[in-house]
């Protein structure tokens, strides 16, 4: 019989690695489906949290917070998309791409969570962002995005037009924080084991097994 696992995946939307490790974390659940059953809860993490609204170059930005010349953040780039591609996701960013704060995007998917759109939710915000070239932190796409998923659009503006889940989004932050946690994507399962990056889906899988086999 499977054994039913909490995960924790703490992640950005604008975060590229978060992207890889999801899907990889999702293929190495399918794969593990006969020892391992999971309820995936997404926790937020701003990469960015001092970003203003019109965002900013990628290339700037990677260059001011890491020190990345031009060339670097190119070839990093195409890695990245490279191992998307390996598991089935488009990444299209170039170097006009921009990263955008993404406060309000979280706001919307822990509202998501109460109503059982949570991952699709997430999922739809990946594809804006990295697929498509979207602005996440755009309210009339974060509301799109809800009613594409089957969330009431008219709720998620609501929500996007007053404080609502700032609270809950606040604290949650300062949890993972103060669980040691800086850089994303981290699982966390049962409250106990964590695994960082995007890892690929056999290490995943592996140690999902692992910890299902020691409960």
């Amino acid at each position: 019989m499977a054994r039913t696992l909490k995960i924790d995946f703490v992640s950005d939307v604008v975060c590229p690695w978060c992207v890889i490790g999801l899907r990889a974390l999702e293929q190495a659940l399918a794969s593990a489906h006969d020892e391992v059953d999971a309820a995936i809860h997404f926790q937020p993490f701003e990469l960015n949290p001092a970003m203003p609204p019109e965002g900013q170059n990628i290339v700037e930005h990677v260059a001011e917070k890491y020190g990345a010349t031009p060339e670097q953040s190119a070839a990093n780039r195409a890695g990245i998309r490279a191992r998307a591609a390996e598991l089935g996701f488009t990444m299209t960013g170039t170097e006009t791409s921009r990263i955008y704060n993404t406060f309000d995007a979280h706001r919307l998917l822990h509202w998501a969570e109460g109503e059982g759109k949570q991952a699709a939710l997430k999922n739809r915000l990946f594809a804006i962002y990295f697929s498509e070239g979207g602005d996440p932190s755009d309210r009339a796409t974060l509301v799109a995005a809800a009613g594409a998923v089957g969330l009431d659009p008219e709720t998620a503006h609501a929500i996007l037009a007053s404080d609502r889940f700032a609270a809950d989004v606040r604290a949650a932050e300062r949890h993972w924080q103060a669980q040691g946690i800086s850089g994303v994507p981290a699982i966390i399962v049962d409250d106990k084991y964590v695994i960082m990056g995007g890892q690929p889906p056999e290490v995943f899988e592996r140690a999902l097994r692992r910890i299902a086999a020691e409960g």
